[in-house]
């Protein structure tokens, strides 16, 4: 990933070299934008510059990118490192934060919902949280001329 990948205009990141080959557009969100725009002020570099470099300014290898946080992560008593988690994590808490699968599809850059679904995997204590807020069922609306309980249907 280039500097220049970075549309901080427009608030989107142009992620080019991917697995599947395909390139795709992610929002920049408001808080990442402000880490980059501060790590850039650090870092200095051209717009053809890798965004994330060793220390002699080359293309950061994923191997060392891997053992790095491999350490860090070590250090800190967490004995889960695997680079690929982090996507796994984001999925989780994108799902459990409100966020609808079918953006996450658009986001992870996957071409089908079941593998996303891979991703978001819930748990038995994450499937309980915030349930009772968005169970239909505990959501009754209130008609006003009778008092009772109604549920509107959703037209097709």
């Amino acid at each position: 990933m280039k500097i220049s990948d970075i549309d901080f205009q427009n608030h989107e990141i142009l992620l080019k070299k991917l697995k599947n080959r395909r390139q795709y557009i992610i929002p920049l969100s408001v808080r990442l934008e402000k880490i980059l725009l501060d790590y850039l002020l650090y870092r200095k570099g051209e717009s053809e510059d890798y965004l994330f470099c060793n220390r002699y300014g080359q293309k950061l290898q994923k191997a060392t990118l891997a053992t790095s946080i491999r350490r860090y992560n070590l250090a800190r008593g967490v004995e889960k490192t695997s680079i690929h988690l982090y996507r796994h994590t984001f999925a989780k808490n994108w799902i459990l934060n409100g966020g609808d699968i079918f953006r996450l599809k658009s986001i992870l850059g996957h071409s089908s919902i079941d593998i996303v679904k891979e991703y978001a995997e819930m748990f038995g204590s994450d499937l309980k949280r915030n349930f009772d807020r968005f169970n239909p069922l505990d959501n009754f609306g209130e008609q006003k001329d009778s008092g009772r309980q109604s549920i509107k249907m959703s037209k097709k």
